[in-house]
């Protein structure tokens, strides 16, 4: 099979290496906006060779979109476009609604997938590509009923040979859940190390004092800020509801510390350890009409 990934970045990269590697691809091409990117992917062996868009899509019969989210609304008419009627297009996109909605009534809507694999680091390029990123992480399939069932299939077969759990959901449900499990960390992330910044002058002391807590929790502020804006961008409404959510919840924890009101605080603090339960729980099928295990 011949798979055409466009973005060569973190995602696409590592989704070439594993595609190629576990023999669910015998080819893969590469296009990207960068010049240099494309020359990296190559030189490294990410891709087997790099093609303009409209020859990469006519060529493959799986093409992936893994390109910042702006990006994939603007490319993927372009895309159904030049494919072939066989073809089948996915994208990798942390938000769903509004890239489905823009290509709603395109002739070539049942070619296309959209998917999102919950996996990622804080480092963007191809030379942050690496072997089993995707390995044991959740792939999302959204408004799976607007794709063609062969469609559907290639897609799921791909995520299999990338070792990855697949659920459905509604794309509305996606963004929502994903407003509130993935977006807001990484505005916590980002305004925390803005924080830090803002009134820690010493660079010395941030790195002498930072152990580890602190480390993790700022780790994803080295993240894109092109790619993390867009996403911001499609998914407004959602970010914002949970950041107000948030913020009520800073506010609170403010009132009980200025209050000193520590064993209500506590109380909090114990409500929160029972997200273990939840992180810790074995893959259990959830099942609602909105989300539910393939």
């Amino acid at each position: 099979m011949i798979v055409s990934i466009i973005g060569l970045g973190l995602i696409g990269g590592s989704l070439a290496l594993d595609l190629k590697e576990r023999g669910f691809a015998s080819h893969i091409i590469g296009v990207d906006r960068s010049v240099e990117h494309e020359t990296i992917a190559l030189e490294m062996g990410i891709v087997d060779e790099i093609k303009d868009l409209q020859t990469a899509v006519e060529l493959a019969q799986l093409v992936v979109l893994a390109t910042p989210v702006n990006a994939v609304i603007q490319l993927l008419p372009k895309i159904l476009h030049y494919a072939d009627e066989a073809t089948v297009v996915t994208d990798m996109g942390s938000t769903k609604y509004q890239m489905i909605h823009e290509v709603a009534e395109h002739p070539k809507r049942k070619q296309f997938v959209a998917s999102h694999p919950m996996a990622g680091t804080e480092h963007s390029g191809p030379k942050a590509a690496f072997h089993g990123l995707f390995d044991h992480k959740v792939a999302i399939i959204c408004d799976q009923e607007g794709s063609d069932e062969s469609a559907i299939a290639l897609v799921r077969e791909m995520y299999n040979a990338l070792n990855m759990r697949l659920i459905y959901m509604e794309a509305m449900a996606h963004d929502l859940h994903a407003a509130y499990v993935s977006h807001i960390s990484h505005i916590s992330s980002f305004v925390l190390a803005n924080t830090v910044l803002a009134k820690e002058k010493s660079e010395t002391a941030i790195f002498n004092l930072a152990s580890g807590g602190f480390d993790s929790t700022v780790r994803l502020a080295k993240s894109s800020p092109k790619m993390w804006s867009q996403i911001f961008e499609q998914n407004s409404t959602h970010v914002i509801e949970v950041m107000d959510t948030y913020i009520e919840q800073l506010q609170l924890w403010r009132k009980l510390i200025a209050e000193n009101k520590f064993a209500e605080l506590e109380t909090e603090m114990r409500k929160a350890n029972t997200i273990r339960r939840v992180l810790d729980t074995p893959h259990v099928e959830r099942v609602n009409t909105t989300y539910k295990e393939a």
